[in-house]
Formats: C-alpha cells, structure tokens, sequence
C-alpha cells in the first residue's frame, strides 16, 4: 500500500512519536521512510551562511537521531536537510520523491494550541495530495 512514507521533522518529541508510528508503517507495507527536515528562511536570516551552519547543524542532529531509529528497526531511511518553507518545501519533498504517505505530528503545547493542528502540519494536511497521518502530542509535552 505504501512504498515511501515522509516523516517531517522539527526536532520535538511529537517528531519522534510520528517516526514511531512511520516506522511501524513501514515495517508492515515494507516501505522505506524519509526524514525531512526544513530550516525556515522566512523565520531566519538564511542570507548568511555563518547563522544557517548552526541550524543546519542541529537540523542534521534532529534526521541523524531518527535516521538511528530507523536503522535500529531495519527499515530504509534517506534523510535531507533543506532550507525554505516547511510546508510547501513538504509537499514539493513528497512530489519529488513519489511519497505515498506523510507521517508528522501536531505541535505539543498544552490548553487550547494542543487541540489545534502546527501550521505547517496544518498547511500539510490542507494541501497534500496524498494521505498525512497526524501523530498528536506525546504526554510528556515537548
């Protein structure tokens, strides 16, 4: 049913619980997963690469700790680190990589934010042209 699954990631726990859920996905449609994460030049200053190393850094920590899960679990992983905007950057991921299914998370704040869905998965959901499975806060709250 599924062949390539996208997992978004912007380094929270709700991140890592969507990899959970990705992962057993894969493992029953034996699909391989890739982990996205998009640095957002609209909310950084990505002119200058000496303020984009460090969050490309840390957006390599976020896809290399997934990427370790998915390995420890025997699926396929590809990973990127991209700069853009994180919702359309998603959905141009998923055209450009044939991905049948997303896997993302809400964001994981308390009170009335944790009912709503994050922009960009928001955006994700909205948009997409293939399925988007939204994993809801972990509860331990990120």
């Amino acid at each position: 049913m599924y062949e390539r699954i996208l997992v978004p990631t912007d380094g929270t726990a709700t991140a890592e619980a969507a990899m959970e859920h990705a992962l057993d996905l894969a493992r029953r449609y034996d699909a391989d997963v890739h982990v996205l994460h998009v640095i957002d030049d609209w909310r950084y200053d990505t002119s200058i690469e000496s303020a984009v190393a460090p969050l490309r850094e840390e957006g390599e920590a976020y896809v290399e700790r997934l990427e370790a899960a998915a390995t420890d679990a025997s699926v396929p992983v590809t990973t990127a680190v991209e700069l853009g905007k994180p919702g359309q950057d998603v959905l141009d991921y998923v055209g450009d990589h044939d991905v049948d299914l997303v896997v993302m998370g809400t964001r994981g704040r308390g009170g009335l934010p944790r009912r709503l869905l994050g922009s960009v998965t928001q955006y994700v959901v909205t948009h997409a042209a293939v399925p988007v499975h939204v994993v809801p806060p972990t509860d331990e709250g990120d």
